[in-house]
Formats: structure tokens, C-alpha cells, sequence
């Protein structure tokens, strides 16, 4: 067994090697055996290795659980207050003075003859020339027109109401039913809000990987998280200029390979995908040659963050609890199952099938980053 974990971290190993060739002699150009066994030694200490069972499944969920417990803390509306802006709509009133509310003899809507916001930030109101408003909230703009009314009506009593909320806006695109521009109002607008507003995601949205773009920084948000755990931390308060993009579900995928029926990838759905699911997916093990003993779980890792290579999780699926274990296992997307072939020595074959698809899978993936694919 030990010779099958240094040969699946071997293939780990080999993603970060550039020109280099896996030839049919179970060892890369340029390369003498001797180096290749001391790379796979040094790789061993980088790898982590569990067994799928029972006491792992639990190790999972209390993580799982301590992070929903953590992150209770949901986004702050309390003290918010809308900032007037360029192109705002103001509807002024003074109370026992209708002659300052409506003008005479005139019919029209609040937001056709309200106050707008000009282009220098100012509203002109009678008595109250070259206001300015914009980049304050109602209650300060309230403040300054009661100044100035005051010297030619003894205590005014003025009422303020936006009626056209234009200078702010969110946008949400993407796998969402109704994309568009959303307006920044009065009420708070959060990302949950506006994803409701936008009717919602439709069936290839990727519910872990939606971006929400604040200027020039962007980060993923795992509305997963949201709705199944409960974890308010990834919902954010929106502001001018937000971008919400909700993602395709065609990068969310695991790829099953081996002694299977059907090797293939198998799509990662909205509520997750279990080891079980997935075998499922591709006609489950070949019964006459698999070995449900060589059943592996790979993730990669971002060494230089998480200090290892990769997770290599091991089911033994001889017995029946192995099928209770299996579902209850959760994937990630881009995880790699491999079953091997019985007797469990055929190594040459699980570096030249493995390697070539990962390298494939993380070529893409780095492209997509990179804008240049998708």
C-alpha cells in the first residue's frame, strides 16, 4: 500500500514539472531512477493521507460546524443612510406653505417635478439658492434648508423624500433570470437582496463561486455556504458601482477515472456531490477487475499556502458500511477518484492515465483564472 500512496503523489508531484514526459517505462526523461525515488520521498511528507471512515465523516462535520458557529456575525444596516448623488430626485415640502410644495395650478408627479441633483451637486430651492446635496444623507440636507428658509419663515417644518433614486447603482449578470442594473436606494440592498431581485439563479448557476467585484478587488462568494450552513458572512451590504457575477457550473466538476464502467467527469450540482453519487454517475466499479480496496479521493492543495500537496483519502469498499461511508463522503470540485485495478500494482497505469488529465484540468482552470478561456 505504501508503494500506491508514493505513486499517486508521484502523479501529484509531476503537475509543477514543465517538459517533461511520461514515457511507458514508468519514469520521466531526464531524470534517473534514483532522483524519481528521492522526489516521491520528499513529496511523501507533503501529502496528507486518511482513510474514509466514520471517525473522518465526524472530524468534517464538527469543522463544519465550528465555522457556522463562527460566522454569525451577518452585514450591519443598523445605522445605514442613503447618500444623495448627481441626478437624485428630491420631493421638498413646507409644511403650511403650499405654495413652496406644489406648484400652482401645475399636475404632475413627484419625481417629474421634484428637486434633481444637478451636475454640480447643487439643488436650487425657492429662497435657497445652490444647495449642495450631493454626498450627503437627508437628514444633513434637511439640516442646511431649514437654515435657510429660516431667515424668511419663522421655524420651518420641512419634509424631504427621494422619488428618483439615480445615482447609485449595482449590477448583477451572469446565471441569473433577470441580469440588469439595480438601484442603491434608501433601503439597504444587500447581495442576497439583489440576487432575489434578479428572480434568482437559474439552473447552471454556480452556487460556490459567485464574484462580487468592489473596484478593482474581486472575491468569491459560496452561497452554499448561505443557504445550506447558514453562513451569513458571505452576504455584503451593496454600494455604487458593485458587480455581482454568477458563474456557469461547467468548471465544477469531479473526474472519475480508472477501473470503472465509464470514465468520465461528473458535474458537482447545487447541493453538493458524494463519493457514492459520483461512482454511481459512471456505471459504478468493474466488479471483475476493480479493486474496491483502491478506491482514492485526490484534492489538490496550494503548497506554498497549505503546506501540502494534496489530500489522498483511501474508501475500503469490501464491506457494507464502505456504501454508508461513500455517500456520506463530500466532494470538491476539480477532486479526482481513481479506482485502481486488481492486483493493486498496475502503477504504470495510474501515472499514464492520471497525470495527462490533471495537467490537462489545472491548464484550463489557470487559463479560466486568467480570463483567457471562458
Amino acid at each position: 500500500m505504501a508503494q500506491c500512496y508514493k505513486l499517486i503523489v508521484t502523479s501529484l508531484s509531476l503537475l509543477t514539472m514543465s517538459a517533461c514526459t511520461v514515457i511507458p517505462g514508468g519514469h520521466i526523461e531526464g531524470i534517473t531512477p534514483s532522483e524519481q525515488n528521492t522526489s516521491i520521498e520528499n513529496d511523501m511528507s507533503n501529502v496528507n493521507f486518511q482513510v474514509i471512515d466514520f471517525a473522518l465523516l465526524q472530524q468534517q462535520k464538527a469543522s463544519k460546524s465550528q465555522l457556522k458557529r463562527a460566522n454569525l456575525k451577518d452585514v450591519n444596516v443598523s445605522h445605514y443612510e442613503y447618500i444623495l448623488g448627481v441626478g437624485d430626485v428630491l420631493s421638498i415640502g413646507v409644511w403650511d406653505h403650499p405654495e413652496l410644495t406644489i406648484p400652482a395650478a401645475v399636475q404632475r408627479t413627484a419625481a417629474f417635478d421634484g428637486f434633481r441633483i444637478q451636475a454640480d451637486g447643487t439643488i436650487t430651492y425657492a429662497y435657497a439658492a445652490n444647495i449642495p446635496a450631493a454626498g450627503k444623507t437627508i437628514r444633513q440636507l434637511h439640516d442646511v434648508l431649514v437654515k435657510r428658509l429660516s431667515r424668511i419663515i419663522e421655524k420651518p417644518q420641512i419634509d424631504i423624500k427621494v422619488v428618483g433614486f439615480n445615482s447609485q447603482k449595482a449590477y448583477v449578470t451572469g446565471e441569473v433570470n433577470k441580469p440588469g442594473v439595480y438601484a442603491v436606494t434608501e433601503i439597504p440592498l444587500t447581495l442576497i437582496d439583489a440576487l432575489n431581485q434578479a428572480g434568482g439563479l437559474n439552473d447552471k448557476a454556480d452556487w460556490r463561486t459567485v464574484t462580487f467585484t468592489r473596484g478593482n478587488k474581486s472575491e468569491t462568494i459560496q452561497l452554499d455556504e448561505f443557504y445550506e450552513n447558514g453562513d451569513i458572512s458571505q452576504n455584503r451590504l451593496l454600494q455604487h458601482g458593485d458587480i455581482i457575477h454568477v458563474n456557469r457550473t461547467d468548471s465544477q466538476k469531479v473526474f472519475v477515472l480508472g477501473d470503472v464502467s465509464k470514465a468520465s467527469s461528473v458535474e458537482v450540482h447545487r447541493y453538493g456531490l458524494s463519493l457514492a453519487e459520483a461512482l454511481t454517475e459512471v456505471g459504478g466499479l468493474n466488479e471483475a477487475t476493480a479493486d474496491a480496496n483502491g478506491i482514492f479521493v485526490l484534492r489538490k492543495r496550494d503548497l506554498q499556502k497549505d503546506g501540502v500537496i494534496a489530500d489522498v483519502y483511501q474508501l475500503h469498499a469490501k464491506n457494507v458500511v464502505a456504501l454508508v461511508l461513500a455517500d456520506e463522503f463530500k466532494l470538491e470540485p476539480r477532486d479526482i477518484i481513481y479506482v485502481t485495478t486488481a492486483p493493486i500494482a498496475r502503477w504504470n497505469r495510474l501515472i499514464s492515465q492520471l497525470l495527462p488529465t490533471i495537467g490537462a484540468i489545472d491548464t484550463i482552470y489557470e487559463i479560466d483564472q486568467k480570463g483567457k478561456l471562458f
